[in-house]
């Protein structure tokens, strides 16, 4: 891999220098998050003229190009390098990122969501520790005032993550040898993911710097949060037929059994009211209630405790196994993998 320095010099007044590491950021009609993030990023204590911000619109509108526009302009004179790309051609995490990065001059690319607030120091000390051999960098993200956590951010599967993408650092060499992001990931914290496990076959040098650190302010969770969720399951197929083994080492090591015991009782109940059998159907019920009580019990411990959250979980308890087990035997008929 080509060797990168890790000291910022300031460029020469009126040189058309390469910048040093390119700043892509996904954004999706966001305005609000997208202009704290931009703010962020101006007021890096790293030398303006030593990289680029790349702002990819996901949605393509013009309120979005005005806003960048705008930061332009305020930012013209400090020579700083400001460009807005309407991706118009697949969307998602990975087309954008992939539109973006694609496009970007410098030999170092840096991942941002635009819910990231970089840190003044960020880019600098992420330079700083991107060393000669490093292939890959990863920052340090915090949630301020973290919240016991919700049920469906645990519900969401996502394990703690090695590479969070949006706050990592590749050098373009890599991303030309991997082909960049698979597209096809369009949802959740699977394109994360299925980059960390390529790089992983790939055996690339992964460093970290905790001093490059980015805010993710958490949103309120919404009502019935883990419903809304569900869908990015399907995605979960592709990720296991692309890494099988990788899939059940770091992500899930089993099936979801409870899920499918749950759905079966459903079946046994329906089937034995529809042919007028009271004691199949009493099976039936009884075992999805003992296991729909159980999976409430798991999902509330350690959770937030509020009378909202608690009607939350027992209704979606209720509700996620059989939309959950829905989007499994979707995801394996569209990815045509025997995934479970």
């Amino acid at each position: 891999m080509p060797s990168t320095t890790s000291a910022v010099q300031p460029a020469q007044a009126g040189a058309q220098t390469v910048p040093q590491v390119s700043v892509v950021v996904s954004t999706r009609g966001r305005l609000d998050l997208l202009e704290r993030c931009l703010d962020a990023l101006t007021r890096q204590d790293f030398a303006a003229d030593a990289f680029e911000i790349i702002v990819v619109d996901d949605e393509s509108n013009r309120y979005t190009l005005q806003l960048v526009a705008n930061w332009r302009a305020r930012t013209l004179e400090r020579g700083m390098r400001l460009a807005y790309v309407a991706n118009d051609g697949a969307h998602g995490p990975g087309a954008a990122r992939n539109c973006g990065w694609r496009i970007a001059k410098a030999p170092i690319i840096a991942f941002l969501d635009d819910a990231m607030v970089a840190s003044p120091g960020w880019l600098t000390q992420a330079m700083a520790g991107f060393g000669d051999q490093t292939d890959v960098l990863c920052g340090r993200t915090e949630s301020p005032h973290r919240r016991v956590p919700a049920a469906h951010e645990r519900d969401a599967g996502a394990p703690d993550s090695e590479i969070l993408v949006t706050n990592c650092f590749c050098r373009r060499a890599v991303l030309d040898a991997l082909g960049g992001f698979d597209e096809r990931f369009c949802a959740g914290w699977r394109e994360d993911i299925e980059l960390h496990f390529r790089l992983l076959k790939m055996q690339a040098n992964i460093a970290r710097s905790p001093l490059a650190t980015v805010i993710h302010p958490e949103p309120p969770a919404r009502w019935g949060a883990s419903l809304f969720e569900l869908h990015k399951i399907s995605f979960d197929a592709l990720l296991y037929k692309k890494h099988p083994e990788l899939y059940r080492q770091k992500i899930r090591r089993l099936p979801c059994w409870e899920e499918y015991a749950i759905v079966a009782a459903i079946v046994i109940a329906v089937l034995g009211l529809v042919a007028g059998n009271e004691v199949v159907a009493v099976i039936g019920c009884g075992a999805w209630l003992v296991l729909t009580a159980m999976l409430c019990i798991r999902r509330l411990d350690g959770a937030a405790h509020s009378a909202v959250h608690i009607a939350d979980i027992l209704v979606t308890s209720a509700l996620i196994p059989p939309v959950a087990v829905f989007w499994r035997v979707i995801g394996a008929i569209r990815y045509r993998v025997r995934f479970a």
